[in-house]
């Protein structure tokens, strides 16, 4: 038992998150719907979430490997583990982390044709690609490598904690077509990232003679950019209450702004047929607070510590041979902090489905362009797409949907992404009167060992819808 928690542990804190959220869109008759598109149908009148229980949403993943691969118990040597890991990734394959809690979630039908939704939520999303010619040269050393250049280009990693302020508008333009669009006001609580890197570290024989090898770094430019993060951490800021303070001040629109606009659409051209489409987080933060940039630039050649025998003496002592390396490296790599203040994009989310309704329920008049859903059952697909500093990530999900009771509607998922190609969900929707309450998860089929998944999403929620037909 004691294993399987130490996997969990392990699975969370080596592991990190996409956004995929397929079992959440398009989920018939949720107000969360409204969050991954702006211009779903709204069958309600009014809702409001329970404040911080209105919807949590976890989603941990590694493109290339799971934490069982590292840690099961099958004889083999961790070490060896670790390092045929090195070599089987490649700087393409991600660690990703998303987490979002919504504070204040809310929304009421102006008339028949429009709805307006607001809300606040916590966000936290980071990626960062797997280093791999840094990580085969702090774990090998270079005495295998000579003349192979390891770049500083795979160094790429970004991570953002925000709050995200937003009031959206829902408009059934025609029978057919329902469009939306949301506002959205950030505040950034925190945020590093460090991409466009470039330049490479060679070892290779030595070109004058005075060696056996030279060492030679050759045009560096590395960047970190930090925002919210330097004042936490200055020597003089000891006080973990005055930290928490400073953390809720960014919380409601005291940290670093931006703006940004979610838009999307439903387009019903039949009764049965419904497409939908979105695009999330169409904006930018603009960085001006508590900013600092670290900036690594230069070119160096070295061939390492020339010795001199016998050792010069004199008043001082020694030839100091690591501290002459030491300014010689200073004077030609520069590493500078910097305070310039600087734009971070959104990462922008595109989701797009398709889906079909059939098994209408008996006795009951069809007024689907309306919002209401007289079927029983839908089958659809759902496609997913987020850009990320080196290429988008893709997912597109098949599902099933389930009306089994007026209390109880249940959607079937299988997803083909980077992380997997047998990712199965399920997700739950509990309507008691105007009291809704909804789960869902994915990878399925690795409940058994959880530590088997290369990705994990969970989201649960506590609603209270209204509807004046009720």
């Amino acid at each position: 038992m004691r294993l399987k928690i130490t996997y969990i542990a392990l699975l969370l804190s080596v592991l990190a998150i996409g956004q995929n959220k397929e079992l959440l869109y398009d989920f018939n008759d949720l107000p969360q719907t409204l969050n991954q598109n702006p211009g779903a149908l709204v069958s309600f009148d009014k809702h409001f979430g329970i404040p911080l229980l209105s919807q949590f949403h976890l989603n941990v993943g590694s493109s290339g490997i799971s934490a069982y691969d590292i840690f099961k118990d099958d004889g083999v040597n961790i070490n060896t583990k670790i390092r045929n890991a090195i070599f089987f990734l490649s700087k393409r394959d991600y660690f990703t982390l998303n987490q979002q809690l919504e504070v204040i979630n809310g929304g009421w039908r102006k008339n028949e044709t429009t709805y307006f939704s607001y809300g606040i939520y916590e966000e936290a999303d980071i990626i960062a690609y797997f280093p791999k010619d840094l990580a085969i040269l702090l774990w090998d050393g270079n005495a295998d490598y000579i003349g192979q250049s390891f770049s500083l280009g795979d160094v790429s990693f970004k991570g953002e904690v925000l709050s995200v302020f937003h009031f959206g508008i829902n408009k059934q333009v025609s029978k057919k077509l329902t469009i939306g669009a949301r506002a959205k006001l950030y505040s950034s609580i925190a945020n590093v990232n460090s991409t466009n890197n470039s330049g490479t570290f060679t070892t290779r024989p030595s070109t004058t003679g005075d060696n056996v090898y030279e060492h030679v770094f050759q045009f560096l430019d590395g960047k970190a950019q930090t925002s919210g993060i330097a004042s936490l951490l200055a020597d003089d800021n000891s006080d973990i209450k005055e930290d928490i303070k400073t953390l809720r001040k960014r919380v409601f629109l005291g940290g670093n702004l931006g703006l940004g606009v979610d838009v999307g659409f439903t387009y019903q051209p039949k009764e049965q047929h419904v497409i939908t489409g979105s695009l999330l987080d169409l904006g930018a933060v603009f960085h001006t607070k508590d900013v600092e940039t670290y900036h690594l630039n230069g070119s160096y050649t070295t061939e390492g510590v020339e010795l001199v025998f016998p050792p010069l003496i004199n008043a001082e002592g020694t030839t100091p041979y690591w501290q002459n390396l030491e300014d010689e490296f200073d004077e030609n790599i520069k590493i500078d902090t910097l305070k310039g203040n600087y734009v971070t994009w959104r990462s922008t989310k595109f989701n797009a489905s398709y889906r079909y309704n059939f098994g209408k329920e008996n006795g009951e008049d069809c007024d689907c362009y309306a919002g209401k859903k007289p079927y029983q059952n839908a089958v659809g697909l759902q496609l997913f797409s987020i850009f990320r500093p080196r290429q988008p990530q893709f997912a597109a999900t098949a599902f099933y949907y389930r009306r089994l009771f007026d209390f109880l509607r249940l959607k079937l998922t299988y997803t083909v992404d980077d992380f997997s190609y047998h990712n199965i969900g399920l997700g739950a929707s509990f309507h008691i009167g105007s009291f809704n309450m909804y789960f869902m998860g994915n990878n399925l089929s690795e409940l058994q060992n959880i530590s088997r998944a290369q990705s994990v999403s969970l989201q649960f929620g506590i609603n209270l819808i209204f509807d004046s037909d009720e």
